[in-house]
């Protein structure tokens, strides 16, 4: 068909939950739930656009012609976040960008759309999806992103056929007034799921590949329901490795991003001349048959991310971040941050971009001014962009305190220089176990910077993080 896909990316916060803690401490309630594996939980500063961020980053040079953000857990409603995300990965302006939503097959539809048009995209999918504490979707559910970036003919993974059903199959719905899911009986849903819709896509899509179903090698898979690939592959009659099952016992359900993570997976995992068949569920259907030709970069580190993490043992701790629980956080906790849509204008995609200006002495400062920085300069001077998001850094002094409010203390900060020289002084996150110490090497992790809870606003800038992540075995 002349297209596949270039590369992949994915993304998973640090923090893991183990299901087996958390259904022991309900187990009083008698309520029924995942017990086994870890759900991936996100920092209070991170939402469905920061994850979606991270994942694409390492896709987007050089820029591609589009962009396109899907997610059902979306924090704004009527303002276009993948605007918000092409400034904050530099690309630049004449990007098309496009918001997908309301179905968890959003991200599957827009990269057969990027593919059968033939195009050079970057399709990212974000959740953070709410839920209702001590319910099954609690724990089932989990916090991730993952992006894909087409390409032509020469791609490592090509699409050789393909189908799509649409059915309005309501296995479970959110609303305005409904805002976490409410879901139907599992039974019907697997019966309805597996005849009517994933059985005929998947024949189909085996079909338009020139294949049969036997070929697949790997699969990645959606399920709406537990058990409904299983039930396709036996009568089928076929055993391919099912990759989205292993994401979701390692990192739970990731919504839109689910079967693009478990494509992630599943292209670690398979060789050349392999089939790998992708499965999007939400509404209908989205089946795709992938050859495999060559390593896709970016798919060993997406299947190397499910084993990292950091333990989550405190349960209140995840509730507080679910937003299950709202703690009383006292008098600092009061103050509100107004971002003026002016201010944003003038120096917002200098900010989340993170671009920075260096002089020609060649001195880089954050953010620009006027008068560069440098005492030896006596006059104005335009300064060059230089990008800080994607450097490492070293921290030159830190600090943990509790009288600054954060939703998750303590907070901690510092003052961090770049290899170019540039100093800034900006938030640490995702501290280890044993705190952060000066000398310490960070990355930059976009994040919400502010949020307006009253006015339904948040704005975004980057943190530094340690640079590298612990085993989750070991952590």
């Amino acid at each position: 068909m002349g297209s596949g896909i270039k590369a992949i990316g994915g993304y998973l916060p640090l923090l893991r939950l183990d299901r087996k803690l958390a259904a022991r401490e309900l187990a009083w309630s008698g309520l029924g739930m995942p017990r086994a594996g870890f759900r991936a939980v996100a920092d209070w500063d991170e939402d469905s656009l920061t994850l979606a961020v991270e994942a694409a980053r390492g896709l987007a040079s050089p820029a591609p012609a589009a962009f396109r953000f899907a997610s059902t857990s979306a924090y704004f409603t009527d303002r276009a976040q993948s605007g918000i995300a092409v400034d904050a990965l530099a690309l630049p302006r004449s990007t098309r960008a496009t918001d997908l939503a309301n179905s968890r097959r959003a991200g599957t539809s827009a990269l057969l759309d990027a593919l059968l048009s033939g195009s050079d995209e970057i399709i990212a999918a974000g959740e953070k999806r709410p839920t209702q504490p001590g319910s099954a979707a609690q724990l089932a559910y989990g916090d991730g992103a993952a992006a894909v970036r087409t390409g032509g003919a020469e791609s490592p993974a090509r699409l050789v056929g393909h189908a799509s059903l649409t059915h309005d199959l309501v296995d479970h719905y959110t609303s305005r007034d409904h805002p976490t899911p409410y879901a139907y009986e599992e039974r019907f849903v697997r019966d309805i799921a597996v005849a009517e819709l994933l059985l005929p896509a998947v024949r189909a899509a085996c079909a338009s590949a020139g294949i049969e179903p036997a070929a697949l090698a790997h699969v990645a898979c959606a399920d709406p329901v537990s058990g409904c690939w299983k039930a396709v592959a036996k009568k089928l009659k076929i055993a391919p490795v099912e990759h989205c099952e292993v994401v979701s016992q390692k990192a739970g359900d990731l919504g839109a991003a689910h079967a693009l993570f478990g494509l992630g997976v599943a292209l670690a995992s398979a060789k050349a001349g392999d089939f790998v068949l992708l499965v999007g569920f939400g509404g209908g259907v989205d089946a795709l048959v992938f050859e495999v030709v060559a390593p896709v970069p970016g798919a060993a580190e997406m299947a190397a991310m499910l084993d990292e993490g950091e333990r989550l043992a405190s349960i209140t701790r995840f509730l507080s971040l679910t937003g299950s629980i709202a703690l009383d956080w006292g008098m600092r906790a009061e103050f509100e941050q107004k971002a003026q849509a002016t201010v944003l204008e003038r120096v917002g995609r200098d900010m989340i971009g993170f671009i920075g200006g260096r002089d020609s002495l060649g001195n880089v400062q954050f953010p620009k001014s006027f008068y560069p920085v440098n005492p030896a300069l006596t006059h104005p001077e335009e300064l060059a962009d230089v990008r800080l998001a994607d450097l490492t850094a070293k921290v030159v002094s830190v600090t943990a305190d509790r009288l600054n409010f954060s939703p998750d203390p303590p907070f901690h900060f510092g003052l961090v220089q770049f290899e170019n020289g540039a100093r800034v002084l900006m938030e640490l996150v995702n501290a280890p176990q044993t705190g952060f110490a000066v000398g310490d090497h960070v990355r930059m992790r976009l994040r919400i910077k502010s949020q307006h809870a009253r006015l339904g606003f948040r704005t975004y800038f980057w943190k530094a993080a340690p640079l590298a992540r612990p085993q989750l075995g070991e952590a």
